[in-house]
């Protein structure tokens, strides 16, 4: 008997902005760039890529390359694509 999969696309499961906010919190908890970009890709294409690249004002292809879990995209871009996702960055204490 065969198994048959397909890959996970995590975009399809963020419906709302409040699951968009929580999904890149936990992705701005790891520290880990790389996949903070990712998440932000993930968000962008549950949003529509070239929607989120005429909001902030970017190419989609450009877009697309930031984001991806490779890319390394200036802060400015981050900004502007959080602020097109409808989102903000905030900041909380570290506790132990």
């Amino acid at each position: 008997m065969t198994v048959e999969t397909k890959p996970f696309d995590p975009a399809a499961y963020v419906e709302t902005p409040e699951a968009a906010a929580a999904y890149l919190d936990e992705a701005l908890a790891t520290g880990d760039a790389a996949f903070i970009a990712d998440a932000l890709g993930v968000l962008a294409r549950a949003k529509g890529m070239t929607e989120i690249a005429e909001v902030a004002g970017l190419g989609r292809q450009s877009l697309y390359k930031a984001l991806a879990s490779d890319g390394n995209p200036r802060f400015d871009t981050v900004l502007k694509v959080v602020s097109a996702l409808g989102l903000r960055l905030s900041t909380v204490p570290v506790t132990d």
